[in-house]
């Protein structure tokens, strides 16, 4: 199967090539790191002044390295003098110390290092402790709309944005196929996958039935602001006995695993985060609604503010939730010097009380910066009412920033 390449990431990474930086590329499981690497690795195989060194720890051929030692020796026997050694490792956190390996090698000055990882505690405690700021984070979401139709063969409408809506943007959908049933059982295989591998052996989590609950919660949750306590609430009148410092550090290894974000409050007026009370969103909102099972017309609300939330991570803005003294605003997005904008999410605005719902917050807010209503109204494209924009989902999705 030909590899699509997913420019942007390829660009990234171009980017950083030759300025002494590992490059890590980090994402939730079967998002596209592995084959993005592969691109990667295709490239640079185009140039005999270049060596590449691959180890694919989610292959068989590779099980016997199980440490940086072994690492180590395997890199060395496929050096070669002369040349630019590329060392690309796919799923690096799978070998212990890992990091002195990459430490030692970044310092060659005929090797670049370019490593995946599914799990954020990699860069935050074993790699960052050891190389500091030496390495250039890049990370690799689930298909966005326009990468769907281009991986799926089809052409920008209602029926494919419905599609994407449903399915989300799993890489691996395009050998599998846009069935429902198909699609579910692969979307639960790799969801098992991620949480065994990546939550509950690293995490050596015992609790394993209270994991899966509280999972399932907040994929039934998404877009709402709760807390630890009221999880605890509600688990305990389910029959779960869980204390909230349980609740938040589970919580904290299935973010880890880039299952879910976690976004914070941020007051408007105030101009301040809150510590609590969160909102919560998946990485893919196909394996989120694999989870919750259903059809899509009971949660509409809930999936587009996860792909809205998925596309402005994409675009490079920083998200938070804007909290008024009257209400709440979505996201506020913001970006390094000092662009900022509001973002209202909604489903159809086909009413008055809608309306004045929706656009009436974004008024409230007394200053200059752009503020935006999407949703998926039928024939809005794009549209301007006294300094507030409105726009059609699918023209958000087709767009590299607002």
């Amino acid at each position: 199967m030909n590899i699509l390449p997913r420019q942007r990431y390829i660009d990234q990474i171009e980017k950083y090539l030759g300025k002494d930086y590992i490059i890590v590329l980090v994402g939730q499981r079967r998002v596209g790191k592995s084959y993005t690497l592969k691109m990667i690795r295709s490239i640079k195989e185009e140039d005999d002044n270049n060596n590449i060194i691959y180890v694919d720890k989610e292959k068989e051929q590779f099980d016997f390295i199980h440490n940086y030692q072994d690492l180590n020796e395997y890199i060395k026997s496929k050096w070669v003098k002369g040349k630019m050694n590329y060392i690309l490792v796919d799923e690096i956190q799978d070998i212990e110390m890992f990091e002195r390996t990459v430490r030692s090698f970044c310092t060659e000055p005929d090797a670049e290092v370019i490593v995946t990882g599914s799990n954020a505690k990699m860069l935050s405690s074993d790699l960052s402790t050891l190389i500091g700021g030496r390495y250039k984070e890049i990370y690799i979401q689930s298909l966005s709309y326009e990468e769907f139709l281009q991986f799926h063969k089809l052409q920008d409408s209602d029926d494919s944005l419905a599609k994407y809506i449903q399915y989300g943007g799993l890489p691996g959908l395009v050998k599998i196929g846009l069935d429902e049933d198909d699609t579910r059982e692969y979307q639960k295989d790799i969801y098992n996958t991620v949480l065994l591998k990546d939550v509950i052996l690293r995490n050596k989590i015992r609790n394993v039935v209270f994991l899966e609950n509280l999972t399932r919660f907040l994929a039934d949750n998404i877009g709402k602001i709760i807390s630890a306590t009221s999880i605890a609430k509600y688990m305990k009148s389910q029959g779960q006995s869980i204390t909230a410092s349980t609740i938040i550090e589970y919580i904290k290894y299935i973010s880890e695993a880039y299952i879910l974000h976690k976004v914070n409050r941020y007051d408007i007026h105030g101009k301040k985060l809150f510590d609590s009370n969160d909102k919560f969103y998946f990485e893919d909102h196909g394996l989120r609604n694999a989870l919750v099972g259903g059809n899509r017309e009971g949660d509409i609300e809930k999936i587009l503010e996860n792909i809205i939330y998925q596309q402005l991570i994409r675009m490079g803005y920083e998200v938070t939730v804007g909290q008024l003294q009257a209400g709440e605003i979505d996201f506020v997005c913001s970006k390094k010097g000092g662009k900022r904008f509001y973002v209202q999410a909604s489903y159809i605005i086909a009413d008055e009380e809608t309306y004045k719902r929706e656009f009436g917050n974004l008024a409230s807010i007394k200053d200059n910066y752009p503020k935006y209503v999407i949703s998926m109204t039928p024939l809005v494209t794009k549209s301007d009412d006294n300094g507030l924009t409105h726009l059609g989902l699918r023209t958000f999705l087709m767009m590299d920033e607002l």
